[in-house]
């Protein structure tokens, strides 16, 4: 029970409104954390983030270009691209505070990709690193990571959203079992995944969910709950054919004698043929109507048959629910990196964060991506107009050259 005391200064109105307040303030939800910011927007950017030295020889590494792109929203709105083909990308920062998944809170990462080449082969995703010892002068495609997640794309068939979770109980990383498209036309797009602790998680590109479901479902985090019983196998009279020869049926007496090919009947000897010159002449063979293959018995049903074996199925002895599938950084996760090759290169990389709050991912993108992704379709729209400008002003010259060609070829045949 509640007894409420009211004071003679006290209106029954001025209680109810100082109630209600006090209920507010009790179930007020928490204030996110920001664990990464990153929007490239000043020269700084460099001394926050590292690119290794020990991964790969210098040749083999690709230069990352301060830009806005060759179209955008905003001029001096940049980001980070790659800019030299067959080459591999690697960068990393550290978090502003060490996101650890024993803490209890989601963990939401998001980040923009935008392809200003047409990509034929090269990944643009993105990676959670844990550990307080990471080594970042040696940050490469062996570094362990809790969290892969982006865009790849190599040929026509392979063009997906990776989505690549690490378990501590199978100490390995799992990949999504069902591919998540990507996109793959010249614009930026937003991709934020969110791993959930009531263990589901959910991917959205350009705040449209494109895949949610339970962990356990869509990724190999726990064993079979049923494995076939060991103790049981098929027994060794086992009919499984559904058929059989019938016994009845014999092979009819010279069956075996039937050629398969016999001299053409109807061919005759060329007039001009000479023994002497040419041989004996033997008609063309050509096949026998008669011959129907190596003789096989009817087949008929089998009165023994019983139908396919089915192994016999028991609980898994090894199977145990986890509950902590959703915790991807039990040991905390200090840092975020990029470990790419590309063989065509201008993908630009923009506006990180990684957070608990799905709602503080999404306020970002409005101050973000959404502010500036119309005037950027703009802006591309206009290159490709006035490129395909171009192409019709020099189609139109060749024609011309061609026309001259042609009518100076006329004239000197006069």
């Amino acid at each position: 029970k509640i007894l409420l005391f009211f004071s003679p200064l006290i209106t029954l109105n001025t209680m109810k409104f100082s109630i209600l307040a006090t209920a507010a303030l009790t179930i007020a939800p928490a204030a996110a954390e920001i664990y990464f910011k990153e929007q490239f927007n000043d020269e700084a950017w460099k001394d926050r983030w590292t690119e290794p030295t020990g991964w790969k020889a210098k040749h083999e590494m690709g230069k990352w270009k301060h830009t806005a792109g060759e179209y955008y929203g905003d001029s001096s709105d940049k980001g980070i691209q790659t800019s030299e083909d067959a080459r591999f990308y690697g960068l990393s920062a550290p978090l502003t505070k060490t996101f650890n998944s024993s803490d209890g809170k989601d963990l939401v990462l998001q980040y923009s990709v935008k392809h200003e080449q047409n990509l034929d082969c090269g990944g643009a995703y993105i990676k959670l690193l844990p550990g307080d010892n990471f080594d970042a002068a040696n940050f490469g495609g062996d570094t362990p990571y809790s969290v892969m997640f982006g865009p790849d794309i190599c040929g026509h068939s392979n063009k997906r959203t990776h989505v690549i979770l690490h378990s501590d109980n199978k100490n390995d990383n799992l990949l999504i079992k069902k591919d998540i498209p990507t996109e793959t036309d010249n614009l930026t797009h937003l991709y934020t995944l969110v791993v959930r602790t009531d263990n589901t998680f959910e991917v959205f590109v350009d705040n449209k969910s494109v895949r949610s479901g339970k962990l356990e479902i869509e990724f190999d985090f726990l064993p079979e709950k049923e494995i076939k019983d060991p103790d049981q196998s098929k027994p060794a009279d086992w009919v499984d054919d559904a058929q059989m020869d019938d016994p009845n049926d014999q092979k009819p007496d010279g069956y075996d004698d039937i050629p398969e090919d016999i001299p053409d009947p109807d061919a005759a000897k060329p007039d001009d043929w000479d023994d002497e010159d040419d041989g004996e002449w033997e008609p063309p063979m050509i096949d026998n109507p008669d011959y129907k293959g190596p003789w096989k018995a009817k087949r008929i049903a089998n009165p023994d048959y019983k139908g396919p074996w089915v192994h016999p199925m028991i609980p898994n002895p090894d199977y145990v629910y986890d509950e902590k599938m959703h915790s991807v950084c039990t040991d905390g996760c200090t840092h975020i990196g990029f470990e790419l090759w590309q063989v065509k290169t201008g993908t630009l990389f923009d506006d990180i964060i990684v957070t608990d709050s799905l709602e503080e991912a999404q306020k970002f993108a409005e101050e973000t991506f959404f502010k500036k992704k119309d005037d950027e379709a703009d802006m591309l729209d206009e290159k490709k107009e006035a490129e395909r400008e171009e192409q019709r002003k020099a189609a139109a010259v060749d024609d011309h050259d061609d026309e001259e060609d042609y009518m100076d070829g006329m004239m000197d045949e006069f």
